[in-house]
Protein backbone atom coordinates (compact mmCIF):
# COMPACT_ATOMS: atom_id res chain seq x y z
CA UNK A 1 0.00 0.00 0.00
CA UNK A 2 2.93 2.39 0.86
CA UNK A 3 4.34 2.30 -2.25
CA UNK A 4 0.85 2.74 -4.34
CA UNK A 5 0.82 6.14 -2.48
CA UNK A 6 4.37 6.97 -3.29
CA UNK A 7 3.80 6.30 -6.75
CA UNK A 8 0.63 8.51 -6.30
CA UNK A 9 2.51 11.02 -5.01
CA UNK A 10 5.81 11.21 -7.47
CA UNK A 11 3.41 11.11 -10.36
CA UNK A 12 1.87 14.38 -9.08
CA UNK A 13 5.07 16.33 -8.44
CA UNK A 14 5.99 15.26 -12.68
CA UNK A 15 2.82 16.75 -13.74
CA UNK A 16 3.65 20.37 -12.12
CA UNK A 17 6.57 21.27 -14.07
CA UNK A 18 4.60 20.00 -17.86
CA UNK A 19 3.13 22.70 -20.08
CA UNK A 20 -0.87 21.96 -20.35
CA UNK A 21 -3.24 23.14 -23.47
CA UNK A 22 -6.61 23.32 -23.02
CA UNK A 23 -9.31 20.62 -24.15
CA UNK A 24 -13.08 20.60 -24.15
CA UNK A 25 -14.51 18.14 -22.16
CA UNK A 26 -18.18 17.22 -20.43
CA UNK A 27 -18.42 17.67 -16.77
CA UNK A 28 -20.02 16.22 -13.97
CA UNK A 29 -21.11 16.89 -10.50
CA UNK A 30 -18.27 16.73 -7.89
CA UNK A 31 -18.56 13.42 -5.40
CA UNK A 32 -20.45 13.94 -1.87
CA UNK A 33 -17.36 12.84 -0.59
CA UNK A 34 -13.68 14.43 -1.35
CA UNK A 35 -11.49 12.32 -2.92
CA UNK A 36 -13.91 9.54 -3.36
CA UNK A 37 -14.87 9.66 -7.05
CA UNK A 38 -16.36 6.22 -6.27
CA UNK A 39 -17.57 4.88 -3.37
CA UNK A 40 -19.69 1.56 -2.34
CA UNK A 41 -22.95 2.45 0.78
CA UNK A 42 -25.29 -0.28 2.37
CA UNK A 43 -28.71 -0.28 2.16
CA UNK A 44 -30.28 -2.51 4.59
CA UNK A 45 -34.25 -1.86 5.38
CA UNK A 46 -33.48 -2.23 9.25
CA UNK A 47 -30.96 -2.25 11.77
CA UNK A 48 -30.23 -5.77 12.38
CA UNK A 49 -27.38 -5.65 10.16
CA UNK A 50 -25.80 -2.43 11.97
CA UNK A 51 -22.91 -4.35 12.82
CA UNK A 52 -22.27 -5.63 9.61
CA UNK A 53 -23.27 -2.40 7.52
CA UNK A 54 -20.47 -0.33 10.50
CA UNK A 55 -18.36 -3.19 9.17
CA UNK A 56 -18.40 -2.49 5.57
CA UNK A 57 -18.18 1.15 5.81
CA UNK A 58 -15.34 1.56 7.75
CA UNK A 59 -13.42 -0.44 5.09
CA UNK A 60 -14.71 1.86 2.47
CA UNK A 61 -15.55 5.87 4.31
CA UNK A 62 -16.84 7.13 7.43
CA UNK A 63 -20.30 8.06 6.53
CA UNK A 64 -22.99 9.39 9.22
CA UNK A 65 -25.77 8.26 10.25
CA UNK A 66 -29.25 8.37 8.06
CA UNK A 67 -26.57 8.89 5.31
CA UNK A 68 -29.19 7.21 3.00
CA UNK A 69 -32.74 7.74 3.49
CA UNK A 70 -35.12 5.25 1.63
CA UNK A 71 -38.92 6.05 0.80
CA UNK A 72 -40.92 3.03 0.15
CA UNK A 73 -44.84 2.46 -0.03
CA UNK A 74 -45.48 3.26 3.31
CA UNK A 75 -43.71 6.73 3.72
CA UNK A 76 -45.07 8.42 0.49
CA UNK A 77 -48.48 9.51 1.78
CA UNK A 78 -51.21 9.72 -0.38
CA UNK A 79 -50.03 8.01 -3.33
CA UNK A 80 -52.77 6.50 -5.48
CA UNK A 81 -51.85 3.00 -5.49
CA UNK A 82 -54.24 -0.65 -6.01
CA UNK A 83 -53.58 -3.36 -3.86
CA UNK A 84 -54.47 -6.54 -5.75
CA UNK A 85 -54.30 -9.06 -3.17
CA UNK A 86 -56.44 -7.68 -1.53
CA UNK A 87 -58.51 -6.15 -4.42
CA UNK A 88 -58.71 -2.26 -2.91
CA UNK A 89 -57.98 1.15 -4.23
CA UNK A 90 -56.03 3.30 -1.95
CA UNK A 91 -56.70 7.47 -2.75
CA UNK A 92 -58.29 6.73 -5.84
CA UNK A 93 -56.44 4.11 -6.91
CA UNK A 94 -54.90 5.65 -10.27
CA UNK A 95 -52.81 8.88 -10.70
CA UNK A 96 -55.44 10.54 -12.03
CA UNK A 97 -57.96 10.38 -9.30
CA UNK A 98 -55.16 11.34 -6.69
CA UNK A 99 -55.21 14.62 -4.41
CA UNK A 100 -52.13 16.21 -5.66
CA UNK A 101 -52.60 18.79 -2.73
CA UNK A 102 -51.83 16.19 -0.24
CA UNK A 103 -48.55 15.56 1.11
CA UNK A 104 -46.68 12.88 -0.71
CA UNK A 105 -43.74 12.27 1.71
CA UNK A 106 -43.22 11.16 5.34
CA UNK A 107 -41.22 14.19 6.70
CA UNK A 108 -41.21 12.23 10.12
CA UNK A 109 -38.29 9.79 8.22
CA UNK A 110 -35.75 13.26 8.65
CA UNK A 111 -37.68 15.00 11.55
CA UNK A 112 -37.18 11.87 13.55
CA UNK A 113 -33.58 11.62 12.70
CA UNK A 114 -29.94 13.02 13.77
CA UNK A 115 -29.97 14.55 9.95
CA UNK A 116 -29.80 18.39 9.78
CA UNK A 117 -31.42 19.96 6.77
CA UNK A 118 -27.88 21.24 5.63
CA UNK A 119 -26.79 17.66 6.12
CA UNK A 120 -25.64 15.42 2.44
CA UNK A 121 -26.78 12.02 1.41
CA UNK A 122 -28.95 10.13 -0.70
CA UNK A 123 -32.49 10.06 -0.79
CA UNK A 124 -34.38 7.18 -2.52
CA UNK A 125 -38.01 7.11 -3.66
CA UNK A 126 -38.54 3.58 -4.09
CA UNK A 127 -42.00 3.32 -5.88
CA UNK A 128 -42.63 0.29 -7.90
CA UNK A 129 -46.43 0.21 -7.69
CA UNK A 130 -47.32 2.06 -11.33
CA UNK A 131 -45.01 3.70 -14.15
CA UNK A 132 -45.26 6.79 -15.23
CA UNK A 133 -45.55 5.88 -19.09
CA UNK A 134 -48.50 4.15 -20.02
CA UNK A 135 -47.26 2.14 -22.43
CA UNK A 136 -44.72 0.43 -19.64
CA UNK A 137 -47.73 -0.66 -17.23
CA UNK A 138 -47.87 -4.02 -18.43
CA UNK A 139 -48.56 -7.48 -16.26
CA UNK A 140 -49.56 -6.85 -12.95
CA UNK A 141 -49.60 -3.34 -13.73
CA UNK A 142 -52.23 -3.58 -16.51
CA UNK A 143 -54.66 -3.10 -14.02
CA UNK A 144 -53.66 0.82 -13.87
CA UNK A 145 -54.74 0.55 -17.79
CA UNK A 146 -58.00 -0.82 -17.85
CA UNK A 147 -58.86 1.28 -14.55
CA UNK A 148 -57.54 4.57 -16.59
CA UNK A 149 -59.79 3.28 -19.38
CA UNK A 150 -62.93 3.32 -17.12
CA UNK A 151 -61.89 6.82 -15.86
CA UNK A 152 -61.76 8.01 -19.60
CA UNK A 153 -64.79 6.94 -20.36
CA UNK A 154 -66.68 8.17 -17.79
CA UNK A 155 -64.66 11.65 -17.54
CA UNK A 156 -64.43 12.07 -21.53
CA UNK A 157 -60.58 12.50 -20.85
CA UNK A 158 -57.95 11.56 -23.03
CA UNK A 159 -55.05 8.77 -22.46
CA UNK A 160 -52.56 11.40 -21.53
CA UNK A 161 -54.16 12.10 -18.40
CA UNK A 162 -52.59 9.13 -16.47
CA UNK A 163 -49.26 10.62 -17.79
CA UNK A 164 -50.01 14.07 -16.84
CA UNK A 165 -50.61 12.61 -13.52
CA UNK A 166 -48.06 10.58 -12.98
CA UNK A 167 -45.41 12.98 -13.92
CA UNK A 168 -47.44 15.75 -11.40
CA UNK A 169 -47.11 13.30 -8.39
CA UNK A 170 -43.20 12.25 -8.68
CA UNK A 171 -42.26 15.62 -9.92
CA UNK A 172 -44.05 17.49 -7.19
CA UNK A 173 -42.21 14.29 -4.65
CA UNK A 174 -39.12 15.43 -5.74
CA UNK A 175 -39.42 19.07 -5.45
CA UNK A 176 -40.65 18.60 -1.45
CA UNK A 177 -37.83 16.04 -1.05
CA UNK A 178 -35.76 19.17 -2.54
CA UNK A 179 -36.95 21.91 -0.23
CA UNK A 180 -36.41 19.40 2.81
CA UNK A 181 -33.43 18.56 2.72
CA UNK A 182 -31.68 20.33 -0.81
CA UNK A 183 -28.28 18.96 0.05
CA UNK A 184 -29.38 15.53 -0.41
CA UNK A 185 -29.46 13.59 -4.05
CA UNK A 186 -32.86 13.23 -4.85
CA UNK A 187 -34.09 10.41 -7.61
CA UNK A 188 -36.58 7.25 -8.04
CA UNK A 189 -35.11 3.44 -7.51
CA UNK A 190 -35.39 1.86 -10.75
CA UNK A 191 -35.38 5.29 -13.10
CA UNK A 192 -34.11 4.98 -15.72
CA UNK A 193 -34.24 1.21 -17.03
CA UNK A 194 -32.79 0.39 -20.14
CA UNK A 195 -35.08 -3.21 -20.14
CA UNK A 196 -31.96 -5.07 -21.57
CA UNK A 197 -33.25 -9.00 -20.69
CA UNK A 198 -32.94 -10.98 -23.01
CA UNK A 199 -28.88 -12.49 -22.48
CA UNK A 200 -30.10 -15.80 -23.32
CA UNK A 201 -29.83 -15.24 -26.87
CA UNK A 202 -26.14 -15.90 -28.26
CA UNK A 203 -26.20 -12.37 -30.06
CA UNK A 204 -26.92 -10.52 -26.91
CA UNK A 205 -25.19 -6.98 -26.60
CA UNK A 206 -26.70 -5.37 -23.81
CA UNK A 207 -27.54 -2.06 -25.50
CA UNK A 208 -31.07 -0.62 -24.93
CA UNK A 209 -33.48 -0.44 -27.71
CA UNK A 210 -34.31 2.83 -29.90
CA UNK A 211 -37.75 2.46 -28.25
CA UNK A 212 -36.72 2.47 -24.62
CA UNK A 213 -34.31 5.42 -25.69
CA UNK A 214 -37.08 7.11 -27.00
CA UNK A 215 -39.60 6.16 -23.98
CA UNK A 216 -36.74 7.70 -21.14
CA UNK A 217 -36.60 10.65 -23.49
CA UNK A 218 -40.05 11.32 -22.93
CA UNK A 219 -39.35 11.10 -19.48
CA UNK A 220 -37.40 14.14 -19.62
CA UNK A 221 -39.17 16.08 -16.71
CA UNK A 222 -37.69 13.27 -14.38
CA UNK A 223 -34.48 13.73 -15.09
CA UNK A 224 -34.89 17.52 -14.57
CA UNK A 225 -36.50 16.97 -11.57
CA UNK A 226 -33.85 14.35 -10.51
CA UNK A 227 -30.87 15.37 -8.70
CA UNK A 228 -29.36 11.87 -9.28
CA UNK A 229 -30.12 8.70 -10.51
CA UNK A 230 -30.78 5.43 -9.33
CA UNK A 231 -30.98 2.64 -12.00
CA UNK A 232 -30.84 -1.49 -10.85
CA UNK A 233 -28.33 -4.03 -12.15
CA UNK A 234 -29.56 -6.98 -9.81
CA UNK A 235 -27.68 -10.41 -11.74
CA UNK A 236 -30.10 -13.40 -12.13
CA UNK A 237 -27.95 -16.89 -11.57
CA UNK A 238 -27.89 -17.27 -15.38
CA UNK A 239 -25.39 -14.47 -15.35
CA UNK A 240 -22.91 -15.93 -12.90
CA UNK A 241 -19.64 -15.86 -14.32
CA UNK A 242 -21.02 -14.76 -17.61
CA UNK A 243 -19.41 -12.36 -19.89
CA UNK A 244 -23.02 -10.77 -20.91
CA UNK A 245 -23.68 -9.53 -17.43
CA UNK A 246 -20.99 -6.85 -18.09
CA UNK A 247 -23.12 -5.70 -21.09
CA UNK A 248 -26.02 -5.25 -19.22
CA UNK A 249 -24.78 -3.60 -16.25
CA UNK A 250 -22.83 -0.97 -19.01
CA UNK A 251 -25.69 -0.25 -20.75
CA UNK A 252 -27.70 0.52 -18.20
CA UNK A 253 -25.37 3.10 -16.45
CA UNK A 254 -24.91 3.95 -19.81
CA UNK A 255 -28.52 4.79 -20.45
CA UNK A 256 -28.54 6.55 -17.12
CA UNK A 257 -25.66 8.79 -17.54
CA UNK A 258 -27.19 9.66 -21.22
CA UNK A 259 -30.66 10.60 -20.09
CA UNK A 260 -29.22 12.54 -17.12
CA UNK A 261 -27.30 14.43 -19.62
CA UNK A 262 -30.46 15.50 -21.46
CA UNK A 263 -31.14 18.80 -19.09
CA UNK A 264 -28.00 19.33 -18.69
CA UNK A 265 -26.41 19.63 -21.87
CA UNK A 266 -22.37 17.72 -21.83
CA UNK A 267 -23.04 17.95 -17.77
CA UNK A 268 -24.15 14.64 -16.06
CA UNK A 269 -25.99 14.20 -12.72
CA UNK A 270 -24.76 11.59 -10.20
CA UNK A 271 -25.66 7.76 -11.22
CA UNK A 272 -25.83 5.33 -7.85
CA UNK A 273 -26.20 1.63 -9.07
CA UNK A 274 -27.95 -0.57 -6.66
CA UNK A 275 -27.07 -4.08 -7.15
CA UNK A 276 -27.01 -7.15 -4.72
CA UNK A 277 -24.17 -9.01 -3.15
CA UNK A 278 -26.32 -12.62 -3.93
CA UNK A 279 -28.07 -13.17 -6.75
CA UNK A 280 -32.02 -12.04 -7.64
CA UNK A 281 -33.15 -15.49 -8.06
CA UNK A 282 -31.13 -17.39 -5.38
CA UNK A 283 -30.35 -15.04 -2.30
CA UNK A 284 -28.37 -17.64 -0.19
CA UNK A 285 -25.44 -17.82 -3.25
CA UNK A 286 -23.34 -14.70 -3.44
CA UNK A 287 -21.12 -13.39 -6.37
CA UNK A 288 -18.16 -14.07 -7.36
CA UNK A 289 -15.21 -12.05 -7.33
CA UNK A 290 -15.57 -12.23 -11.69
CA UNK A 291 -19.56 -10.97 -11.26
CA UNK A 292 -18.29 -8.43 -8.43
CA UNK A 293 -15.94 -7.04 -11.65
CA UNK A 294 -18.57 -7.43 -13.96
CA UNK A 295 -21.26 -5.28 -11.53
CA UNK A 296 -19.35 -2.83 -9.26
CA UNK A 297 -15.83 -2.96 -11.48
CA UNK A 298 -17.97 -2.37 -14.52
CA UNK A 299 -20.00 0.69 -13.22
CA UNK A 300 -16.45 2.45 -11.34
CA UNK A 301 -15.20 2.07 -14.72
CA UNK A 302 -17.93 3.85 -16.96
CA UNK A 303 -18.04 6.74 -14.93
CA UNK A 304 -20.85 6.00 -12.05
CA UNK A 305 -20.58 7.82 -8.43
CA UNK A 306 -21.13 5.46 -6.14
CA UNK A 307 -22.90 1.31 -6.02
CA UNK A 308 -25.69 0.63 -3.69
CA UNK A 309 -25.91 -2.50 -2.06
CA UNK A 310 -28.97 -3.41 -1.30
CA UNK A 311 -29.36 -6.68 0.82
CA UNK A 312 -32.39 -8.38 3.05
CA UNK A 313 -32.16 -8.77 6.95
CA UNK A 314 -32.69 -12.25 7.11
CA UNK A 315 -28.90 -13.12 4.62
CA UNK A 316 -27.22 -10.90 7.76
CA UNK A 317 -25.28 -13.43 8.96
CA UNK A 318 -24.63 -15.45 5.99
CA UNK A 319 -22.90 -12.26 4.87
CA UNK A 320 -19.86 -12.00 7.43
CA UNK A 321 -17.52 -14.19 5.90
CA UNK A 322 -18.36 -12.95 2.64
CA UNK A 323 -17.34 -9.21 3.44
CA UNK A 324 -14.23 -10.57 4.81
CA UNK A 325 -13.34 -12.49 1.99
CA UNK A 326 -14.45 -11.50 -0.83
CA UNK A 327 -16.85 -8.14 -1.04
CA UNK A 328 -14.64 -6.20 1.61
CA UNK A 329 -11.40 -6.54 -0.02
CA UNK A 330 -12.80 -5.87 -3.83
CA UNK A 331 -14.48 -2.87 -2.63
CA UNK A 332 -11.24 -1.93 -1.21
CA UNK A 333 -9.53 -2.15 -4.19
CA UNK A 334 -11.77 -0.61 -6.83
CA UNK A 335 -12.72 2.63 -4.69
CA UNK A 336 -8.72 2.84 -3.63
CA UNK A 337 -7.61 2.76 -7.49
CA UNK A 338 -10.52 5.11 -9.09
CA UNK A 339 -9.32 7.58 -5.98
CA UNK A 340 -5.61 7.14 -7.25
CA UNK A 341 -6.57 7.52 -10.70
CA UNK A 342 -8.42 10.71 -9.88
CA UNK A 343 -5.54 11.94 -8.59
CA UNK A 344 -3.16 10.55 -11.59
CA UNK A 345 -4.97 11.91 -14.55
CA UNK A 346 -6.85 14.79 -12.81
CA UNK A 347 -5.74 16.42 -10.23
CA UNK A 348 -8.26 14.84 -8.13
CA UNK A 349 -10.22 17.18 -9.73
CA UNK A 350 -12.47 14.60 -12.13
CA UNK A 351 -13.34 11.08 -12.47
CA UNK A 352 -11.87 8.56 -14.49
CA UNK A 353 -13.33 6.58 -17.28
CA UNK A 354 -13.24 4.74 -20.42
CA UNK A 355 -11.82 6.19 -22.79
CA UNK A 356 -13.46 2.99 -25.04
CA UNK A 357 -17.17 2.90 -23.48
CA UNK A 358 -17.23 -0.73 -24.83
CA UNK A 359 -13.46 -1.65 -23.89
CA UNK A 360 -13.21 -3.99 -21.28
CA UNK A 361 -10.59 -2.30 -19.00
CA UNK A 362 -11.46 -1.77 -15.08
CA UNK A 363 -9.79 0.40 -11.96
CA UNK A 364 -7.88 -2.24 -10.46
CA UNK A 365 -4.79 -1.64 -8.38
CA UNK A 366 -2.32 -3.66 -10.17
CA UNK A 367 1.66 -3.55 -10.96
CA UNK A 368 0.53 -1.74 -13.84
CA UNK A 369 -2.24 0.30 -12.70
CA UNK A 370 -0.48 3.67 -13.82
CA UNK A 371 0.28 2.42 -17.30
CA UNK A 372 -3.55 1.28 -17.86
CA UNK A 373 -4.62 4.31 -16.10
CA UNK A 374 -2.74 6.47 -18.82
CA UNK A 375 -3.72 4.25 -21.40
CA UNK A 376 -7.13 3.41 -21.14
CA UNK A 377 -8.86 5.94 -19.21
CA UNK A 378 -9.68 9.65 -19.64
CA UNK A 379 -10.60 12.54 -17.17
CA UNK A 380 -14.19 13.19 -16.75
CA UNK A 381 -14.12 16.57 -14.85
CA UNK A 382 -15.77 18.01 -12.18
CA UNK A 383 -18.19 20.87 -12.42
CA UNK A 384 -16.24 24.23 -12.02
CA UNK A 385 -12.94 22.62 -13.78
CA UNK A 386 -12.13 22.14 -17.49
CA UNK A 387 -9.64 19.33 -19.04
CA UNK A 388 -6.61 20.54 -20.50
CA UNK A 389 -4.36 18.24 -22.97
CA UNK A 390 -0.95 17.81 -22.13
CA UNK A 391 2.44 18.11 -24.63
CA UNK A 392 4.91 14.78 -24.14
CA UNK A 393 8.01 16.21 -24.10
CA UNK A 394 9.85 14.54 -27.64
CA UNK A 395 12.30 12.84 -25.86
CA UNK A 396 11.33 11.09 -23.19
CA UNK A 397 11.41 7.56 -21.73
CA UNK A 398 8.79 8.54 -19.57
CA UNK A 399 4.91 8.40 -20.30
CA UNK A 400 3.21 10.72 -17.82
CA UNK A 401 -0.31 11.73 -18.44
CA UNK A 402 -1.96 12.75 -21.58
CA UNK A 403 -4.72 15.50 -19.80
CA UNK A 404 -5.56 16.33 -16.56
CA UNK A 405 -8.02 18.78 -14.97
CA UNK A 406 -7.53 22.40 -13.13
CA UNK A 407 -9.68 24.67 -12.02
CA UNK A 408 -11.32 26.92 -14.70
CA UNK A 409 -11.17 29.96 -12.22
CA UNK A 410 -6.92 29.86 -12.38
CA UNK A 411 -7.58 31.09 -16.03
CA UNK A 412 -8.42 34.41 -15.19
CA UNK A 413 -5.77 35.23 -13.02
Amino acid sequence: MVSVVWKGRSCVLLLLSLPISVLQSGANQSPLFEHQPFFVTWNIPDQVCRRLTHSLLLVLLQVPDQFLSLFYTDRLGLYPHVDLKRKKLYNGGIPQRGNLKRKTLDADLFTSSSSSRTSQGLAVIDWEEWRPLWDRNWGTKRIYQTLSVAHISQKNLCFTEEQVAAKSFMSGTLALGRAMRPNYLWGFYLFPNCYNNGWEHPDYTGQCSEKVKRQNDELLWLWESSTALFPSVYLQVSLADNPKAALMVRYNIQEALRVSALPRGNATAPVFVYMRPVFADQNKRFLSQVDLVRTIGESAAVGASGAVMWGASTSCEMLSSYLSSTLNPYITNVTLAAQLCSNFLCRGNGRCVRKKSNSNHYLHLNPENFRTFNKMFTCQCYKGYASYIQPQPKQSATHIIKNTCVDTALKAE
